[in-house]
């Protein structure tokens, strides 16, 4: 916020308009250039009590609602209470809906502790219909403590008639703004230092419409003036606007000595001011004392901070300075001067304001140099629409002139997201490359379009293509191109990965993390990392890999984290610390929040549900799954569907519907989940067929290796072998015992909790085997020993353990609801045992059940 001159003119009037009620949400100021907008807002702020005030002057540069939203960021930072949700969003590489960040801005200030008022000065600057609509979004959502302020020379793009309507709006305009007399008077005296009779003072009022910057000039006109001079002056003067431009900035800088109009007029190329900034400009060295002068002087300078160090032109000073330049150009080499502006704001380490002005002298060549940046292009850095929008602005023949530059548009639209439009600029870049000599440079343009196409391909899961494209990225890119080269490597990685070649993906991921390059594509290399690890159950190794994933990138955490915060949550949630795996979970929504068109969320969903069952609360777990299906299909990310699915089939058999669990595991021919659905059903051989036939096709996957043998224990219980129940169990606890693997074994229920009792009995792994034990019992699941096996029963089709089971508790009298309830399944499934048990008795009914059973010593 401008610091407030002391010998402002007073406005107690249009102070007492602006006093807010508890429910105005937005307070405008709006009218033409020079009438004290800005002015008036900071004066009325100095006078509020016990309220946070946060600034942002806007330009032009925040039409790129990125940019907007990095500066909103920033001037919330210093609100008590308020939250870095937008910050974390901001740094992720890939463009964001203006809406969504508006939602994050909203997320951050509604804990705010006491009551703020957000500033947007000149929001006629901006020319972004998108931040028109964030906008209009946070009036829907703007939390009761806030109030939004908007200067601006127009009113804004989004509707303010409603807020009018509900009386949530305070607005002044040009008629309110006007200088009265007695506040001219003061203006002219007093802040300008003009002794004047009152009739001059009425015919200057009368004559500029109070407009203050129209006073303003003339009474810098009037300065150096004789007294009988300005009864003619006060005569002679028109105050209208074209008047003030054509005549009095004139007279202004005529009265200037020499050396102050030549600053006036080289700086005005200049958005900021500050004094070796300057001197840079002017080849002079008296910079900081010219615009001090300035400033006492009150010839439309404006102070950007206490210290006076940083300065702007008044807009309005600032056009018509410019408009010299149109008029005599052959007075001022401009090219030269945003030169001059371009290497001290690189020197200065400002390259996005170097390349603006590299960009408006016209430099091709230092322009392009600017947005490579040191390594790391400006568009890399999130900066991306500035570069597109003077890429838009070249003609086709400079940029067939110039394939690098179609290389970085096509660059450009990558990483904003534009990815349709890429392919295009490629093709154009090849097409010019065509008849250029080969060398290093063109070998490297090579290189940057077959990267290109491996990110493409990424996204559409194309595995050849991803190879074939990075592996000539990685034969074509120079050896210094670290970053394009760590692209193709990490595209190279990725596709590994999708082909389940761990080996392979960990060396293309750990080059990139030891490549030295604090990179985004570093810090998702890491994470992939910890993902292999956790899929070859390394549960330890893997914790760590994900939390050196998350200290590499940061606090705030960048979007891509999200991964990592789920990776942590699934770790923690195996450990049975489901408190922790639950807020890791929380930051990975978070996280997913802040993006689109990412799969993530799916993910989380099936995490979400795993934890819910764990806490008994089936119906939770089923509309989390609703979600991410919906989620899948809205975003084409079928893919992840069977994943999805498998977690379906848990919260189905869990809530007793076999008929839709046997669907949905047919419907995306899941092995494990139709195993289960046998198991259900009471069809222990076809399980173990299914089982068998898994873990060969899984052999070089730990994880699903590990799922399988647990299961295949399970499966030979359920038919009644015991000692290969606990064959293959002792084998399931010697893969997972390094990695403390709980919930795998808990998540099975009572019939692994008495398999793990038998093991523990025949001492294979008693120590872990009691430590699985502890949990079932704090978990309240009772644990009971088979009864021992009964005499081999004289039937043709024997009855399984389940059935025994259950055909136990008919004898003792439960109904088939009880049966369901003491045994933990669903109703269904009882039924659907029974139905088999009287099958192979040969009896229709409960009572000849229980005789037949007893006539075969079954009970």
């Amino acid at each position: 916020m401008p610091p407030l001159r002391p010998d402002w003119v007073a406005r107690p009037r249009l102070l007492a308009k602006l006093q807010t009620k508890p429910h105005t949400k937005l307070m405008l100021v709006s009218a033409p250039a020079g009438y004290g907008k800005t002015t008036l807002v900071t004066t009325w702020l100095r006078q509020q009590e016990d309220v946070a005030i946060c600034w942002l002057s806007l330009d032009e540069d925040e039409s790129d609602p990125q940019q907007f939203f990095r500066y909103l960021a920033e001037a919330i930072r210093p609100l008590p209470g308020s939250q870095s949700q937008l910050s974390q969003l901001l740094q992720a590489n890939q463009p964001i809906p203006a809406k969504t960040m508006m939602k994050a801005f909203v997320h951050d200030v509604v804990p705010a502790a006491e009551p703020f008022i957000l500033v947007l000065d000149d929001y006629h600057a901006l020319d972004s219909p998108d931040v028109d609509d964030a906008l209009a979004t946070l009036l829907d959502l703007m939390p009761p403590q806030m109030t939004l302020v908007l200067t601006s020379r127009s009113d804004p793009g989004f509707p303010i008639s409603r807020l009018r309507a509900r009386g949530q709006l305070i607005e002044l305009r040009a008629d309110d703004l006007r200088f009265t007399e007695m506040e001219a008077a003061e203006f002219l005296q007093q802040t300008m230092g003009l002794t004047l009779q009152p009739e001059q003072i009425a015919a200057l009022e009368n004559r500029t419409e109070g407009w203050i910057a129209g006073l303003q000039m003339a009474a810098l006109s009037m300065q150096n003036r004789a007294s009988g001079d300005l009864d003619q002056f006060v005569n002679n003067f028109t105050g209208s606007h074209r008047f003030v431009l054509d005549y009095l900035l004139e007279e202004v800088l005529h009265q200037q000595p020499e050396n102050v109009q030549e600053f006036l007029l080289k700086t005005a190329v200049l958005s900021q001011l500050t004094g070796s900034l300057c001197d840079a400009l002017t080849g002079d060295d008296n910079g900081q004392e010219i615009l001090e002068s300035l400033d006492r002087a009150n010839l439309f300078l404006v102070p950007l901070d206490n210290e006076r160090r940083w300065y702007r032109y008044h807009h309005l000073f600032a056009e018509l300075l410019q408009q010299r330049h149109q008029q005599g150009p052959e007075e001022f080499d401009l090219p030269e001067l945003h030169i001059r502006a371009s290497i001290w704001y690189e020197d200065n380490g400002l390259e996005l304001d170097a390349f603006h002005h590299a960009a408006a002298a016209n430099d091709i060549e230092r322009t392009e140099r600017l947005i490579e940046g040191e390594g790391i292009p400006l568009h890399f850095r999130g900066l991306g629409l500035p570069v597109l929008h003077w890429l838009e602005s070249l003609p086709t023949t400079l940029l067939d002139a110039r394939p690098s530059l179609w290389v970085t548009y096509a660059s450009v639209l990558l990483f904003i997201g534009q990815h349709t439009a890429v392919e295009q600029k490629l093709q154009a870049a090849e097409a010019c490359l065509q008849d250029a000599r080969s060398n290093d440079g063109t070998k490297d343009l090579a290189g940057r379009i077959a990267s290109m196409r491996a990110t493409l391909a990424v996204i559409q899961n194309d595995v050849e293509t991803i190879i074939a494209e990075a592996l000539r990225a990685q034969e074509n890119l120079h050896p210094d191109n670290l970053i394009y080269r760590i692209s193709a490597t990490f595209a190279l990685g990725t596709a590994y990965m999708f082909q389940g070649n761990k080996t392979a993906a960990s060396q293309a991921f750990v080059e990139i993390i030891s490549s030295g390059e604090n990179s985004i594509y570093a810090i998702a290399a890491t994470i992939n990392m910890g993902q292999i690890q956790e899929t070859n159950n390394q549960l330890n190794l893997a914790a760590k890999t994900y939390e050196s994933g998350l200290h590499l990138a940061g606090d705030p955490p960048p979007p891509i984290t999200c991964e990592g915060f789920l990776g942590l949550a699934r770790i923690h949630y195996e450990w049975n610390d489901l408190d922790t795996a639950e807020q890791y979970g929380q930051q990975c929504f978070q996280m997913t929040q802040q993006m689109e068109n990412v799969d993530s969320f799916a993910s989380y969903g099936v995490f979400l549900s795993h934890l819910m069952l764990a806490r008994g609360d089936v119906s939770s777990a089923v509309t989390v799954l609703e979600e991410a299906e919906a989620f899948v299909h809205q975003n084409n990310f079928e893919f992840r569907m069977p994943t999805v699915a498998a977690a379906q089939v848990l919260t189905l058999l869990r809530g007793g519907d076999l008929e839709k669990a046997t669907q949905l595991a047919e419907m995306h021919d899941l092995p494990l989940s139709k195993a289960r659905v046998h198991l259900a059903a009471g069809n222990a051989s076809a399980a173990l067929a299914l089982l068998e036939k898994s873990r060969q096709q899984t052999k070089d996957l730990s994880d699903e290796q590990l799922k399988t043998i647990i299961l295949q224990a399970i499966a030979f219980q359920e038919h009644g072998d015991t000692d290969k129940a606990v064959e293959h169990l002792g084998v399931a606890l010697t893969l997972a015992e390094p990695g403390g693997f709980i919930r795998i074994f808990v998540d099975e229920g009572l019939p692994m909790a008495r398999l793990l009792s038998e093991a523990g009995t025949r001492g294979i792994m008693p120590n872990y085997c009691g430590k699985l034990l502890a949990v079932f019992e704090a978990e309240g699941q009772k644990i009971e020993h088979e009864p021992d096996p009964p005499p081999a029963q004289s039937v043709i089709d024997p009855l399984t353990n389940r059935e025994l089971e259950i055909l136990t508790l008919i004898a003792a009298g439960q109904k088939n609801k009880e049966i369901a309830e003491q045994l933990v399944i669903s109703l269904n499934t009882v039924l659907y045992h029974i139905k088999n048990i009287y099958s192979k008795l040969g009896v229709n009914k409960r009572t000849l059940a229980i005789t037949k059973a007893k006539e075969l010593n079954l009970i």
